[in-house]
């Protein structure tokens, strides 16, 4: 079990986890219904923090950012000697969690995505692990939701006995929901990246050789170049310079700016 601390990537502090001491953090919060907020941090998701003062505020203040995109991972190592074998990738996380949570009986909640992802999402779950407990599924509306309509959607988690949330709302709208509800929903709510899509077999993922060189973007590209095309044309090569900058010296401050909606609370 590897738990080297948080480390500074491009402004975004990065925790030096492996998966089982992530695993052992979710489920220790799940026993005892407290509140942690926990993000796969890709590439694309480090370098929004690293470009939106907002979103970088947001990021360092969520307490597990695990490095899900192995070239974090390769980064961690070199700037920081994590001495990281595995990345801890969303997906996977997400399958690791929900297998400790049937044989502990802990309820599993599913907020995002479409319904009819969720629906084949919950068949291959059970399917697979025939002891988890699905407290509940939403598919939100795609646009940021009103006070009254995200107060609705607290009380149904809340109401539905769930121990554990997992958010499949994409980058960064799903680290978005995580940080403005970690202080609402005492349980762990994990960002998990593509997961739903994964794990529902609506879209493939990349073959385990391609995961472990770090080209899972150029099979994820190949698949929906015109989605992705722009983020992996100008995020990649990005990326690669400003780790070289911080590899050479430069220094990437931490602070953020605290989001609009909260200037002049707290």
């Amino acid at each position: 079990m590897i738990d080297r601390g948080r480390k500074n990537i491009l402004g975004i502090m990065v925790n030096a986890v492996d998966y089982e001491a992530t695993e052992e953090r979710v489920l220790r919060a799940a026993r005892n219904r407290e509140a942690l907020t926990v993000a796969a941090l890709s590439v694309h998701s480090v370098m929004t923090g690293a470009l939106e003062p907002e979103h970088r505020y947001r990021l360092n203040r969520i307490d597990l950012a695990v490095p899900d995109g192995q070239p974090v991972r390769w980064a961690l190592n070199a700037l920081h000697g994590a001495r990281l074998h595995d990345r801890v990738y969303g997906p996977n996380l997400m399958l690791r969690v929900c297998a400790r949570a049937a044989e502990e009986g802990l309820p599993v909640y599913f907020y995002g995505s479409r319904a009819e992802v969720l629906e084949a999402l919950a068949r291959r779950l059970l399917h697979r692990f025939p002891r988890l407990r699905i407290a509940g599924m939403q598919d939100p509306p795609f646009r940021r939701l009103s006070p009254s309509e995200r107060a609705r959607d607290v009380a149904t988690i809340l109401r539905s006995g769930a121990a554990i949330t997992f958010v499949g709302l994409g980058s960064p709208k799903q680290e978005v929901w995580c940080y403005e509800h970690r202080d609402i929903l005492s349980m762990p709510l994990l960002a998990v990246g593509a997961a739903f899509d994964f794990h529902a077999g609506v879209v493939r993922q990349a073959p385990p050789v391609l995961q472990r060189a770090g080209l899972e973007w150029a099979f994820r590209l190949a698949m929906e170049p015109r989605r992705l095309w722009r983020r992996y044309a100008y995020l990649n090569p990005l990326y690669v310079g400003l780790i070289a900058a911080q590899a050479a010296g430069i220094r990437f401050e931490t602070g953020g700016v605290k989001p609009a909606e909260e200037q002049g609370s707290g």
